[in-house]
Parts: structure tokens; C-alpha cells; sequence
């Protein structure tokens, strides 16, 4: 019923919108109180970096997300909390002050396991009051912080492990000291610009013995290499002023990454876990004397793989013998490391784990899904059901209502998910739709059918989800191909024209007509083709991995344009920006057309305008070159000529653009550290950081229907930004005014009331979209004199509503649920559903008066019914008189008992037999109009007149059919009833009328005895 569209012609005269001079504005002061809202998923989960928990509380744990920020729990790992939004959310190590850990926190941003899709950091942070509040103490552009250490003797000096970056050379690298409590540092330990420290381990036991593994490593966007001669263990026993190898047990050649621990209930005692040039020399290694020897224990596979991913141990802080090792599926080891198991059944891929230092046989796991928790030593484990970190690559939407979200995530497969669900968006909601590291999720336009793919175009999925029957759908080499080189992150795109047409890239753009099940190539290699950058079987270093992460000189990015379906435009991971104006038939390369961008920088992204056939949007990603700048530029002439639209105070690399539908002005940027929005066309932007945290923004998506800005984040799972449509009105002439009413669409009157919400308080539940009509204005100023009055009324103008209006500056957002207060309920001693249950106002137009001290300013809001209704007009009248006659009864019989109570508070005041005679005829009445006796519970009375009129009152209102025979005929018997109660009581009044005034004579409080009028008492 896509009615939002209605409006879209009167809307779209208000987008053609001026360019904005937004120089001197900030995103908090325009975007006011619009607000995004989180839908998870949770029940997947994402990637935990590192953990740690309290030292003497352990109900306190700290979980360090790779995209997601800092997460706390202070119910023993029940549930846990983001306290770190504002800042970047790639976590790296979390510290806490051993001297005072109930408000010192430590943390290292830049995450630490150096996959391909890592986030980056920007420092050190720290807060003095549990997380609450955050000060950055350096490191700047660090990329990557591996450790901090606080002396447990001293506070002031700390140590800071500097992996550093990941993608090129870097001096900020190595072990750092402070003695002042993080104001100043100094490097003590420092190799080359390509060797970081990858751990910095204390001596529980005497402060001035460190440990310091180093790390020689680097990531290219087609390469890994880890180890070199510059990788080594080394020690200081006088705090870090000199440091030594201590390599004395461990094999000749070149070391890769390399963990360390040591147990702290026997310092003596270390585990090291070696990367080695030979495979019969990895693994576990154990020194009993602090280092000087070290004697080979184990090379499990589970010791061993993925040494850059998996290189955390962990030792039980009461047993020496008990420690656990990072990797596939985890490995704990309860001999002092002679023999490892696998841990329990959790997600694949373990980072960090925490002992309770009161209960080893209780222990918190991290892993790519999620935080796990074990009561038994690590038998049996169960997730952590409310960290939504997910971590999404892309993201697309449908048109159901609610629209529906469709994404692939990190190492955990792919999903669709509602927008919205009744009881609000829970685990149960979302659908698996494929498996691995989940990419590309696309729903078809008219048919049944979702596409999805995992890692490298292993498995390209067909989905009909009426038939729940796959067929897999990849194109496949033929006779005269070369190998297909197929992105980790492959291209598949729909064509916007032809509902059955699907891209897909390679180093050729594939594209299918028939839904994916023939497929033809329509144009040559569009990459760059560099051999040099096509030797994926040698990646890894001294570790092979070849996982596919690092296949280069693809294609990446495809959009066809919706204006017309021959121009299609291509970018490559190795810098092409291609574009045909006729199908593939001839291809052209405009890269060289666009300014001032370094040569090979990866195109994330390219956007076809909607607005104009020779319009297109492209963002670059330098990241992977060591190179952090925002790259985002416009072509109006097919890229014949480009013009950059970014700006300084962006910050991160960026990743998507998104136009809007309307108002050419108007777009969305995702990067590394949040969204962006211009109003004038990329002259300025804006950072928008309400309930936005700074995470990586993958992907957006503009529903249309609902104009919801739908944000796929590689760390806090799917954001929404409901209805951007008054973004498009912010022209120079509405910041400039005073006072700015938007316009509004049509709202639908929900009439949904079925049943939702079947989870616990221990699991993640996503927001849902309001169902309110909303009144948004923008305010130039905050209103700070004066009152402010917002109300709405009828077309008869009658109110209906007393609004609380908002002061804030920028745009302000009023919900209006479309109901009347709820009816006056008599009083009783249980309270009633009646008293709860508000009436809908009627379909209509609805006049909204803002009063700003003497100024007034007016607008309207349509309410429609909801056009799949079952109801007819006749039958919604029906509805909505029978619901305001129950409504008029509740609050008569409320002004009845109240005058009841008031003449019984008068007798009450007298003594005799006349007195006595009165109360007792008002107390027999008014005990057949409410329960006197009883409680809510087990002891409930027999319902009364007030009880069995307000259920009934309830269910008609609640309801969205008409009333049944059943309920007509209920509320005849009722309406009798209450006739006669009404007679009876004037009855009483009449019959003993000389009793009254004279008691009225004789008030003995010297006070005139008064009853409001039934207007009064319902105003109340």
C-alpha cells in the first residue's frame, strides 16, 4: 500500500533546493532530534577482539569489539552496554587500572588480528569513571594499539604495546612509557618502520620485568606477509630502560608473530607460541625459568593456524598448568601444554578468553560471532545474546511494508531481517539466506527470489524463498577464458530497469538476463591486469594463506543506470573507472580524468544518478595503500571531467555515497568512522551523530517508499535513519528563518495490535520504526523565554491533543500517536485496562498550532485509514461510535462515583442517624458501580459496573472490526445497568434532600460543600 508516495510531488517541490551555505553550522545544530535507530541482528553477533574483566568484581567484564566499540557488563556477563560511541570503534586492548579498576579504563583503539577487513583506530583513551567519560591520551594515527600495562604499584606509569599500521611503513611503532599518568611518552623499544609490538607482558610479580614480542608484517591490498629477522621476544628487567632477546631453546631463521604469557601464580613460568620458517618448529614453547630456556611443547594445528588472527594466550591465574590458546576452534590445555582440546561448541575463530579470578571453571570466550560464556572450564558454551556488533559488507532493501533488509556479514553467512516487527526486531526475525563471509544480498523486484554470495564468488546463490529450493548460479570459466579473478568482496547488482537482469564482476562484467542461470561476458579485462599483483599462492609470509582475501585487479563495484539501461559504469580494486553508453559494446576508461588522486587507488564505490543520465558519483578507497585520505568526486559529463567533493573536516576514508532520490543536493557519505551529510551538494557536511556511533560505514541504502536511510556498518550491525525527507527541504531560506514547519505525508493509522515479542532481558531487541504521525519542524534558535504551546485540533476545531513540544535548535520531531487522552476512570480500589486505553481519532485533516510566545504558526496532518483494511466506511464509523459512546460512559460513571465519594465525605462528617442512613444507601450504590474490596491479584472481588464497562470498553477500542453482536448486545445490558444506577442514585439524592442541605449547613470545617461540574472533573 505504498501510500508514502502521495505526497512525493509536494515534497519534491520543496527539494528544488537552493545551494546551502552550511559553513557555520555542525550536524548536531540542523539535525536536531532526528534520530537513527538500531535493528542488530544480534543472534550472530560479531567480532570480539579482546576481553577483560575485573580483578575482584567479577561481574564487571569489558568486551573490545574489531567495528563496535567498547561494551560493558556489570551483571556478571548477563548483558552488556556500548560505553565508547564517540570514539573510534575498532578496538584493540582494554586495560584496567589495578590500582583503581572500578574507574580507571584503559583503551588502545585499532584492532589487533590483521585480517583483510580490519578497521583502524586513532590513539589511546581513557576514562576516570568506569566509561562514562572518555580523554584521549596520544598515539594519533598510531593505526593499531596491541597493550596497555598499568603498574599495580604506581598509576602513573603505564606501557603501551604499538602495533601500528597495516598497510605501510610507520614509526610509531614499538613499547612506550609513561610516568605521568598518559600525558607524555617515550618509546623505549623500537626496531624498523615495518616491525610493531604485538603484545607487552608485566611480571605480576615485579613491575620492572617486561615481556615485548615484536612483529616484522605487512598487508597489501593483494598480499600478506608475516615474519622477517626483525621479529623477536625480548625482556627488560629494569622497566623498560634495556631489553634483550631471549631466544635461548627457540629455532634458527626468521620468527613471524609471536605470542606470550606468563602465568601469574608462577612468574617463572611463560608459554610462548612461535610462527616459524619451519612447520616442525611452530607451536607452543615453555620456559619454567622466566625466559632464560624454553623447551618445544606442541605444534597442534589448532596452536598453529593463522598466526596474524590467532595469537592470544591465556593462563588461569590460579593454575599455571591450565591455559588456553587462540585460534580456529580454541584450544585449552590443562598439563602445562603438553596436550590441548578443543574447546567447547561456539563460533569458529577465538581471539581472547578471561578466567574469573575467583572461579576458573568460569570463563568468557572471544570470537567472530560474539562474546561466549562457560560454567564448567570451557565444556559447553552459550553466546552472549545482546552484543549487536554485527558486521555488515553490504546491505540492500525490498518494498514489503515493513521493508525488509538484506545483507552479508563478516564470517557469518548472509540474512535478511525486517525493519521493523511486532514487539520490535528479535533474533527470530532474521533468515538465513547463505553461508561463510556473507557479501552481496539482493532481493528480486517482483519474484521470490534472493541472490547471495560468499567469500570470492565461492558459491553464488539463487534463493526462491516460496520453494526454499538454491541453485547456484556463479559464472563459471568456459573454453578461451583465463581464470576468473573474483573479488573477495565480488560485485552482484541488479539491474534497475529489467527486473530479471543480474551483473556480476570478475575481471569481465558478466551479466545474465534469466535471473543468473546463463550468463555472458560484455567486456574485455577492465583492470589492470598486473601480474605482479596476481600471486595469491604465495601470500602469508611465513604462514601460507591463500583464503582468497587478497584476490586483486577485479572489478568491484557495478551500477547500471536506472535512466538508461546502456550505461553501465565499473570500478576496479586496482584504480579503472570504466563506462559504456551502449552495453558493453565499447568500453572507456575516464580514470585519468580524475584529479589529484594517487594512481591504483581502489574504487569502493560508484553511484548512478538518478537525476541525469551523465551523472555519477565515485568514492575511492586509499586505505589499503596506507593511504587515509577521503576520496569522493562528481561527474555530470559521463567522466570527461570530475570535481572532488570532499572536504577536511570529514574524517576516514570513504567507503559509499548515497544520493537522494529528490534533491540532487542532498548526500549521504558513509566512512571509516560514520556518516556524513551534505545539503548542498558536497560544498559542506555535516557529521551525523545522533545515536550514530563512529563506526565503518559499509554501505547505504535509500528505501523509497518510506525515504528511510538504511546504513550497513562493518561493526554495529544494520543503522536506521527514519524519514530523511525534511533534509530535503533545509534550503538557505528555511535556516534562515525562525520558525519551519516540514511538510508531511499522509500516516497511515496503524492497525496492527497482533502479537510480538517473545525475548528475554538478557537479548538484543532492535528498535522499531514509529507508527505515530510526527510534526517536525526546524527552529533556528533554541526557545528558551516563554512558553511554547503545541496542540492539535479538529476540522471542527475542537482539541484533540496537548502535545510537549520540542526547543531544541535544528529539526525537531513531535510524535502524535492520533489517540485522545484516555477517559477519566472512576475510582476503585483495583485499577482497570479502561483506565490505560486511549480512543484513535478519525481519519481526516488535523490543523498543528504552535504558539511560541506571542508568535503562531500552523500546519496539518492527514490521517488516512489503511486502504487493505477489511473495514468499509460504514463499518469504521460503527467502530469509532461505539468506542466514544463506551468512552462517554467510562467518564459519566467516573463523575458518578466521584459525586458518590463527595456526599459520602460529607456524611461521613456528621454523626447521627440521618448521616448514618445516607452513607449506608451511597456505599450500597456505589458497591454495584466499582470493587471496594480486594487487590489486583488473587484476592481480586466481583467486578462491578466500572470493571466489566471498562473490558469492555477496552476491547472495542482496541480492536480494528466492527463491534460484535455479542459486544452490542453487552453494552445495551451495560447501558440499562447504568441507567438504573443513575436513577437509583437520584433517587437517594431526591429522597433524602432535607438530610443533605442540612448537612451541608452544619459542614463543621466552616467550608462550602461544592462539586465540580462534570466539565471540571474530566479537565483534570
Amino acid at each position: 500500500m505504498n501510500l508514502k508516495l502521495i505526497c512525493a510531488a509536494v515534497l519534491g517541490l520543496s527539494a528544488a533546493a537552493l545551494p546551502v551555505d552550511a559553513k557555520k553550522l555542525t550536524g548536531k545544530s540542523v539535525f536536531g532530534d532526528l534520530e537513527a535507530r538500531h535493528v542488530g541482528p544480534a543472534l550472530m553477533s560479531g567480532r570480539i577482539g579482546d576481553l577483560e574483566m575485573h580483578p575482584t568484581n567479577s561481574r564487571i567484564i569489558y568486551a573490545g569489539a574489531a567495528g563496535g566499540g567498547v561494551w560493558k557488563s556489570i551483571n556478571g556477563g548477563a548483558t552488556f552496554k556500548p560505553i565508547f560511541d564517540e570514539h573510534p570503534q575498532s578496538i584493540g586492548a582494554i586495560e584496567l587500572d589495578p590500582n583503581d579498576p572500578d574507574n580507571t579504563v584503559w583503551v588502545g583503539t585499532g584492532e589487533i588480528w590483521t585480517r583483510n577487513s580490519v578497521s583502524v583506530g586513532d590513539g589511546l583513551f581513557v576514562s576516570k569513571d568506569g566509561g562514562a567519560n572518555w580523554t584521549q591520551k596520544g598515539f594519533e594515527g598510531s593505526e593499531r594499539i596491541s597493550s596497555v600495562v598499568v603498574n599495580p604499584k604506581n598509576s602513573k606509569e603505564i606501557y603501551v604495546g604499538v602495533l601500528g599500521a597495516l598497510w605501510g611503513d610507520s614509526k610509531q611503532r614499538g613499547v612506550y612509557k609513561s610516568v605521568d599518568g598518559g600525558d607524555t611518552w617515550e618509546q623505549l623499544l623500537y626496531i624498523d618502520e615495518t616491525t610493531g609490538c604485538s603484545d607487552v607482558v608485566m611480571d605480576p610479580s615485579d613491575p620492572n620485568v617486561l615481556y615485548a614480542s615484536m612483529w616484522e608484517f605487512r598487508r597489501t591490498a593483494w598480499s600478506f606477509n608475516s615474519g622477517g629477522e626483525s621479529s623477536a621476544l625480548y625482556k627488560s628487567t629494569d622497566a623498560g630502560k634495556t631489553w634483550n632477546k631471549i631466544h635461548n631453546g627457540f629455532p634458527e631463521g626468521k620468527l613471524g608473530r609471536i605470542a606470550v604469557a606468563v602465568a601469574p601464580s608462577d612468574p617463572n613460568r611463560l608459554y610462548s607460541v612461535l610462527e616459524t620458517e619451519k612447520d616442525e618448529d611452530k607451536g607452543l614453547y615453555r620456559s619454567d625459568d622466566g625466559g632464560k630456556s624454553w623447551q618445544h611443547l606442541n605444534g597442534d594445528f589448532g596452536l598453529v593456524v593463522r598466526p596474524f588472527y590467532f595469537s592470544r594466550i591465556v593462563v588461569d591465574p590460579q593454575n599455571p598448568d591450565i591455559l588456553v590458546k587462540g585460534g580456529l576452534f580454541g584450544s585449552i590445555s590443562r598439563d602445562g601444554g603438553a596436550t590441548f582440546k578443543d574447546l567447547g561448541r561456539m563460533h569458529a575463530d577465538i581471539h581472547d578468553a578471561v578466567f574469573d579470578p575467583k572461579d576458573s571453571e568460569r570463563m568468557y570466550v572471544a570470537t567472530d560471532g560474539g562474546v561466549y560464556r562457560t560454567w564448567d572450564g570451557g565444556s559447553t558454551m552459550e553466546i552472549v545474546e545482546n552484543i549487536p556488533v554485527s558486521q555488515f559488507y553490504h546491505i540492500s532493501v525490498d518494498n514489503a511494508e515493513p521493508y525488509n533488509i538484506y545483507g552479508g556479514l563478516q564470517d557469518n553467512g548472509s540474512w535478511y531481517g525486517p525493519s521493523s516487527s511486532p514487539g520490535g526486531v528479535e533474533a527470530r526475525d532474521w533468515n538465513s539466506v547463505g553461508y561463510g563471509d556473507g557479501f552481496r544480498v539482493l532481493k528480486h523486484a517482483t519474484k521470490p527470489i534472493v541472490y547471495s554470495e560468499m567469500q570470492g564468488a565461492q558459491n553464488v546463490w539463487r534463493l526462491n524463498t516460496e520453494l526454499n529450493q538454491v541453485k547456484t548460479i556463479q559464472p563459471l570459466p568456459e573454453k578461451g577464458d583465463p581464470k576468473l579473478r573474483f573479488n573477495w568482496n565480488a560485485p552482484i547488482e541488479l539491474s534497475p530497469n529489467e527486473p530479471d537482469r543480474l551483473y556480476m564482476g570478475s575481471q569481465f562484467v558478466h551479466v545474465s538476463e534469466d535471473m543468473g542461470s546463463t550468463w555472458k561476458k560484455i567486456s574485455p579485462d577492465l583492470t589492470t591486469n598486473d601480474p605482479a599483483k596476481q600471486n595469491q599462492l604465495e601470500s602469508g609470509g611465513l604462514s601460507v594463506d591463500n583464503s582468497g582475501a587478497e584476490n586483486h585487479s577485479t572489478i568491484f563495484t557495478i551500477a547500471e543506470s536506472s535512466l538508461d539501461e546502456d550505461i553501465i559504469w565499473v570500478g576496479t580494486d586496482d584504480g579503472n573507472v570504466q563506462v559504456t553508453k551502449n552495453g558493453g559494446k565499447k568500453w572507456q576508461n575516464v580514470i585519468e580524468n580524475v584529479p589529484n588522486l594517487p594512481k591504483h587507488t581502489w574504487v569502493s564505490h560508484i553511484e548512478a544518478s538518478v537525476h541525469d543520465k551523465g551523472t555519477a558519483y565515485a568514492v575511492f578507497d586509499g586505505h589499503t595503500a596506507n593511504d587515509s585520505n577521503t576520496y569522493v568526486y562528481k561527474t555530470t559529463d559521463f567522466g570527461k571531467t570530475w570535481t572532488s567533493l570532499a572536504k577536511d573536516n570529514i574524517k576516514g576514508f570513504a567507503r559509499n555515497i548515497q544520493e537522494d532520490y529528490e534533491n540532487p543536493n542532498l548526500l549521504f557519505l558513509g566512512t571509516e568512522f560514520g556518516l556524513y551529510i551534505t545539503l548542498n551538494g558536497g560544498q559542506d557536511w555535516l557529521r551525523f551523530t545522533n545515536n550514530m556511533p563512529a563506526t565503518a560505514v559499509h554501505y547505504i541504502e535509500l528505501q523509497k517508499q518510506t525515504n528511510d536511510l538504511v546504513l550497513g556498518t562493518h561493526g554495529r550491525g544494520i543503522i536506521i535513519l527514519d524519514d530523511i525527507s525534511p533534509l530535503r527541504e533545509l534550503s538557505d531560506d528555511v535556516l534562515n528563518k525562525k520558525f519551519h514547519f516540514f511538510a508531511s505525508e499522509p500516516t497511515i493509522i496503524n492497525e496492527e495490535n497482533g502479537f510480538g515479542g517473545g525475548s528475554t532481558e538478557t537479548q538484543f531487541v532492535g528498535q522499531n520504526a514509529s507508527t505515530s504521525a510526527q510534526i517536525k519542524y526546524f527552529m533556528k534558535k533554541r526557545h528558551i523565554f516563554g512558553k511554547v504551546k503545541l496542540e492539535v485540533f479538529d476540522e471542527e476545531g475542537n482539541k484533540v491533543a496537548d502535545l510537549p513540544a520540542g526547543k531544541a535548535k535544528g529539526i525537531n520531531v513531535v510524535d502524535w500517536n492520533y489517540h485522545l487522552k484516555p477517559p477519566k476512570i472512576a475510582k476503585g480500589k483495583t485499577w482497570t485496562f479502561g483506565g490505560f486505553t486511549a480512543p484513535r481519532v478519525s481519519p481526516g485533516v488535523y490543523n498543528v498550532v504552535m504558539t511560541k510566545g506571542k508568535e503562531v504558526y500552523e500546519t496539518k496532518v492527514e490521517l488516512i485509514a489503511d486502504p487493505d483494511s477489511p473495514l468499509s466506511k460504514r463499518d469504521r464509523k460503527k467502530l469509532h461510535k461505539t468506542t466514544m459512546k463506551l468512552y462517554d460512559m467510562t467518564q459519566e460513571l467516573a463523575y458518578l462515583v466521584y459525586q458518590i465519594d463527595e456526599h459520602i465525605a460529607l456524611a461521613e462528617k456528621q454523626e447521627g442517624e440521618q448521616a448514618i442512613a445516607l452513607t449506608k444507601a451511597l456505599n450500597t450504590l456505589k458497591e454495584t458501580l466499582v470493587i471496594t474490596t480486594g487487590d489486583n491479584y488473587v484476592g481480586s472481588a466481583e467486578p462491578q459496573l466500572r470493571e466489566k464497562l471498562a473490558d469492555l470498553y477496552s476491547k472495542v477500542t482496541q480492536g480494528f472490526e466492527v463491534p460484535s453482536k455479542s459486544e452490542m448486545a453487552n453494552l445495551a445490558l451495560l447501558t440499562t445497568r447504568f441507567d438504573d444506577a443513575k436513577k437509583q442514585y437520584g433517587d437517594i439524592l431526591a429522597g433524602q434532600a432535607d438530610t443533605i442541605n442540612g448537612l451541608k449547613g452544619s459542614d463543621t470545617e466552616g467550608q462550602p460543600f461544592e462539586v465540580k461540574t462534570y466539565d471540571e472533573f474530566v479537565a483534570e
